[in-house]
């Protein structure tokens, strides 16, 4: 039989196996193990045609599900005429070439017309690289993908066994030869050291952005499971016209918009990538930037699809995600989203008794969005202070930076000093406390009027 030469790694318009091993201490939903994987293939345009689910208490070293299981899905390959196996594991390289020979020799087919097999983490790359929009998300993409496909050179692509070079070759590349896969490791490599160093300066760049905003602004950053309504609310708060969509990841790249609460206090409000149980660990490093205002928010909206058949698996996914980046035991507000559904009503009780300052909403009807305004806008005000200042007139600078970064509530003009008392965040005090021209008169917490400075 010829070679397998695995040449795309798309599954789009292909029709797909699903396999599950269930194996202890397993993430996946015991009601429905396969569920988000179908979810996943279908958000990359495979259809799925049959499911295969196995329990064990040990990996198959060769195959990972063993020779007999992978017999059955050649088996219902062939039946469905299906052409992608998909696991809902990470699977090592030689586990992948092992099951594609297996299946393909029980076929009797040439990989180019026979089947592949993906694991989880490819599955998702490949997801991100269709959703991509930004020069940023590309990079990081393509950064994750060409480190998983890295250390898989050897098993994953056969035909990188070739020697270059040798006495055929032209001038300037004779010698003693060396292996395709060699070269192509090389261009790998470097391609990669490439990659990070420009996501290192972006990731800089951010940081610098965000932490510059989060002084002047209060900051918040709506997180959730993918697919939960993250990107509708944040329609519906800013009218920011962000792409969303029912399908898994429809957003990869943060907006930001400034959403003005009640009563002329005004927020920066930040969107972000949608999180999944078992994000490969490739992925969330290189998303780092993008993750960068859920590290550095001032408070989480978590949007949790309340109706959803896993809603608890998804609502521990999204907190062992945000552990994992390092946003662990910041303050947030649960939104319970989509409580218009039949389902969302139905399961509503249950999560409101679990977490009784949940907020129930529909990011799509608007119901619930005067009672979320409430409790931010509170919970913000609490963080800000009434601080008043005195500086000179002649600091025209300085107080035009006090004008654009602040909000005014008074100015007093007089003999040649400015008196201005305005309401700033609890770290932007900070910034002004340290100003050599400028006199803190007084510091009030807004939301009480207590005097604290």
């Amino acid at each position: 039989m010829s070679e397998l030469k695995r040449e795309k790694l798309t599954v789009i318009q292909e029709k797909a196996v699903l396999v599950g091993v269930i194996l202890p201490g397993s993430t996946a939903d015991p009601r429905d193990p396969l569920g988000e994987l179908a979810s996943l293939a279908k958000t990359a345009g495979a259809k799925v045609v049959g499911t295969v689910l196995q329990n064990r208490k040990l990996v198959d070293a060769s195959t990972y599900i063993g020779s007999g299981k992978v017999g059955e899905i050649a088996t219902i390959c062939s039946r469905e005429k299906a052409n992608v196996v998909v696991f809902d594991n990470d699977l090592s390289p030689a586990q992948i070439g092992a099951i594609e020979r297996i299946i393909n020799k029980q076929l009797e087919t040439e990989y180019g017309q026979g089947v592949k097999v993906l694991d989880r983490s490819e599955l998702i790359l490949d997801i991100f690289a269709t959703r991509a929009q930004t020069h940023e998300a590309k990079l990081q993409v393509e950064l994750a993908q060409l480190e998983y496909t890295y250390p898989r050179l050897t098993k994953m692509w056969g035909h990188l066994e070739r020697i270059a070079a040798g006495a055929g070759a032209g001038i300037g590349a004779r010698g003693p030869g060396e292996m395709q896969l060699e070269i192509d490791r090389r261009i790998v490599r470097s391609r990669i050291s490439d990659l990070k160093r420009e996501i290192v300066k972006i990731q800089e760049r951010r940081s610098r952005e965000v932490a510059a905003r989060n002084r002047s602004h209060y900051t918040i950053c709506i997180v959730g499971y993918t697919n939960a309504g993250k990107s509708t609310l944040f329609n519906t708060i800013t009218a920011a016209g962000t792409y969303a969509d029912d399908k898994l990841f429809a957003t990869l790249d943060t907006k930001t918009r400034a959403w003005k609460l009640e009563r002329g206090v005004t927020v920066m409000l930040s969107d972000t990538v949608g999180f999944v149980r078992d994000l490969p660990h490739k992925l969330v490093a290189s998303f780092k930037a993008t993750l960068e205002e859920a590290i550095h928010a001032d408070l989480l909206l978590h949007v949790l699809d309340v109706g959803h058949p896993h809603a608890d698996q998804q609502y521990k996914s999204v907190h062992e995600v945000l552990d994992e980046i390092g946003v662990k035991g910041k303050t947030e507000i649960l939104l319970l989203n989509k409580i218009d559904t039949d389902e969302g009503r139905e399961h509503f009780p249950v999560w409101r008794a679990l977490h009784p300052n949940a907020i129930p909403i529909s990011a799509k009807t608007g119901e619930g969005m005067a009672a979320m305004h409430d409790a931010v806008y509170r919970y913000v005000r609490g963080q800000q202070v009434e601080v008043e200042v005195e500086t000179d007139l002649t600091n025209g600078k300085l107080l035009a930076f006090l004008e654009s970064q602040c909000r005014i509530e008074d100015r007093q003009f007089i003999d040649g000093k400015a008196r201005l008392k305005m309401i700033v965040g609890r770290n932007f005090l900070k910034d002004l406390q340290g100003n050599p021209d400028l006199d803190i008169v007084s510091v009030v917490a807004s939301d009480t009027h207590q005097t604290i400075a």
